[in-house]
């Protein structure tokens, strides 16, 4: 009767005739180090999610400050070209007279 190889299975733990203390030994600390190498993987995958969301979150509130800085940015553009139009339609407006004066 032929056995199948589990996720806990040593290669040499399939073979038969091995009976004896050490090989049973084995058995038993390969699967318990074997999950606790996943246990610490998952531990560890954990750990590195919730900092990527703390990173996301710190971020996401950084992209919302930046955003509220370019729209002021913009209206103080929009304010600015509002004035320069102004200031030209002025000046325009004085060379005009000037030029009313000369004649």
């Amino acid at each position: 009767m032929g056995w199948k190889k589990s996720l806990f299975d040593d290669d040499d733990s399939l073979h038969h005739g091995s009976n004896n203390k050490h090989s049973n030994i084995k058995k038993e600390v390969k699967p318990l180090d074997r999950l606790k190498n996943l246990e610490e993987k998952i531990t560890t995958a954990v750990e590195r999610v919730k900092t990527l969301k703390e990173e996301k979150i710190s971020l996401e509130k950084k992209i919302r400050e930046l955003e509220a800085i370019l729209n002021e940015k913009n209206q103080e553009i929009e304010a600015l070209k509002s004035e320069k139009t102004s200031i030209k339609n002025q000046v325009e407006e004085l060379l005009s007279e000037l030029e009313t004066l000369e004649l």
